[in-house]
């Protein structure tokens, strides 16, 4: 049973509301002063409190603060006869919970109960049953979805739904994840059906339902025609910034910029860093980097970093489009040089700046190799959560801040996303295969799962190839590659860790938002 307390110096001719209340299942506790209210709050357990603003002795708001020292959490309602706003100015600066004004009626009691005692149970079943009635309709839209519009739709749905079951705690969030497996083993069929005449099809400037926008045109299709326009434009791409993670952060972003698309693009295959995010700055595929700009194309084995040369091939790409802009690059591996960077962009105001912001993928490799970074991220939910804090608590809030400031309009996406993976399978390669545990490079590939996809031509696919007999080959879903000799150390080692290289919704559909300053 509820508790209430209400000090009130009236609180006789308030019986017919405490009857009121206990009819509806509370436990009224009431004193008329404020003295009594603060010595009840800590001897006796309250879930709420009613408090009377103007009584003889504590007032109102001295009890308020006297009670909000010792129970910060404990919910407080003043109720009042007064309206000034000097009054409710300092109730709120208080943290009061509620301010009612006098004569009150008993519905306004009971909605201030089922706010501030009930909320959490009551939004817990209201988006349980939500997600209950529209669980066949989901289940629907996966099995009949033929078109990019179509998977979208599945995946910002299944977005909706986790973050809302997040958000109510409710205990239906695994009957979502089997239908997020359900739905990316069904999408992964999807991407091997069409993923050629995709790549085959990319001179369409404007794609249609069958025809996705593809890393290499995110420049020539979003940021070029907004330069065109006159506009001031910064790309800001996070690497291994998924869709939920955006809509996580969404609501910071939305007090500093309007949000005038909110739309997603197909990485291209590998969902990895040398092939999607280089293929977005030479807005090629990565064989036509190799043949074109050999100097700036890094192979698999070679050692060096596989996203070294991306200022070099934006510049590239400006020269190929004859474009006036001198572009600013700037790729932000850690908080200080953020800060270096605000100041530079405040002083240039460049009309194209490009920068490249790492938080997350090092957020997903240091959570896959501490203990630590395992145990506050140990799902998806963390995992978004960890995104929030980092945004408002890093520089990067600041840098959006000064972008606002600067009147830059954003286009806001990353290069591919990531997937929680937890199914090993087996896969055989030869030694100069490469590591990644989502997709293998390498000759004589062979796998004991059917559920991946192998791409035995790479050049048609727009891939380079190492050797003329190499092959690419995907995981699919939640799978991960490990090979038989060390198995179970992949096994144990791996699963339940965040990888990307392969075919998901989570790794291959990626978020493109344009943002406008308010």
């Amino acid at each position: 049973m509820n508790r209430i307390l209400w000090a009130d110096d009236e609180i006789e001719l308030l019986k017919p509301y405490i009857i009121y209340l206990q009819d509806k299942g509370y436990e009224v506790i009431t004193t008329n002063n404020g003295d009594d209210a603060v010595e009840l709050c800590d001897k006796e357990h309250v879930d709420i409190v009613f408090l009377d603003e103007n009584m003889p002795g504590l007032s109102g708001l001295e009890t308020l603060s006297d009670i909000k020292l010792k129970h910060p959490a404990l919910p407080v309602v003043m109720i009042t006869k007064s309206e000034e706003e000097n009054l409710m100015n300092q109730a709120i600066g208080e943290q009061i919970a509620d301010y009612l004004i006098k004569p009150v009626n008993p519905s306004q009691i009971l909605l201030c109960l089922k706010k501030h005692i009930h909320k959490k149970s009551i939004v817990e079943e209201h988006v349980g049953t939500g997600y209950r009635e529209e669980f066949s309709d989901i289940g629907w839209l996966i099995n009949s979805a033929t078109t990019i519009a179509e998977w979208q739709a599945v995946l910002r749905t299944l977005t909706k739904w986790e973050m809302q079951l997040d958000a109510a705690g409710s205990g239906m969030r695994e009957m979502l994840q089997m239908q997020r497996k359900e739905a990316n083993a069904a999408f992964a069929k999807f991407v091997q059906k069409n993923y050629l005449s995709w790549v085959q099809g990319r001179s369409a400037l404007q794609p249609g339902a069958n025809q996705p926008l593809l890393s290499p045109d995110i420049l020539k299709t979003r940021v070029f025609p907004m330069l065109d326009n006159g506009d001031k434009v910064c790309l800001v791409v996070i690497d291994n910034f998924r869709y939920d993670q955006w809509k996580i952060i969404e609501p910071e972003v939305s007090q500093m910029f309007n949000i005038l698309s909110d739309d997603l693009y197909m990485s291209i295959l590998p969902t990895a860093t040398q092939y999607s995010r280089n293929a977005i700055f030479a807005g090629l595929m990565p064989e036509q980097i190799h043949e074109m700009f050999p100097q700036y194309w890094v192979e698999e084995g070679d050692e060096e970093g596989k996203n070294i040369y991306e200022e070099q091939l934006l510049s590239t790409l400006i020269q190929r489009y004859r474009r006036k802009e001198q572009p600013e690059y700037f790729k932000i591996l850690e908080a200080d040089f953020c800060e270096k960077v605000i100041g530079r962009i405040r002083g240039h105001r460049n009309p194209l700046t490009v920068i490249v912001i790492n938080f997350i993928d090092m957020l997903s490799h240091s959570r896959t190799e501490s203990k630590m970074m395992r145990e506050l991220c140990a799902d998806e939910s963390a995992y978004r959560s960890l995104t929030l804090s980092w945004f408002r608590h890093s520089p990067t809030m600041r840098l959006f801040e000064w972008l606002a400031r600067l009147d830059y309009k954003l286009v806001l996406t990353t290069d591919h996303g990531t997937v929680r993976v937890d199914n090993p399978v087996q896969i055989i390669g030869d030694k100069n295969t490469n590591t990644n545990l989502r997709y293998k490079v390498g000759k004589a590939l062979a796998c004991k799962s059917k559920d991946v996809f192998v791409m035995n031509d790479p050049k048609q696919y727009g891939l380079t190839t190492p050797n003329i007999s190499s092959s690419y080959m995907y995981a699919t879903s939640n799978d991960f590659f490990g090979y038989p000799n060390n198995f179970n150390y992949y096994a144990q080692y791996y699963t339940g860790t965040f990888q990307h290289g392969g075919i998901s919704l989570e790794e291959m559909l990626c978020p493109l938002i344009t943002l406008e300053p308010k």
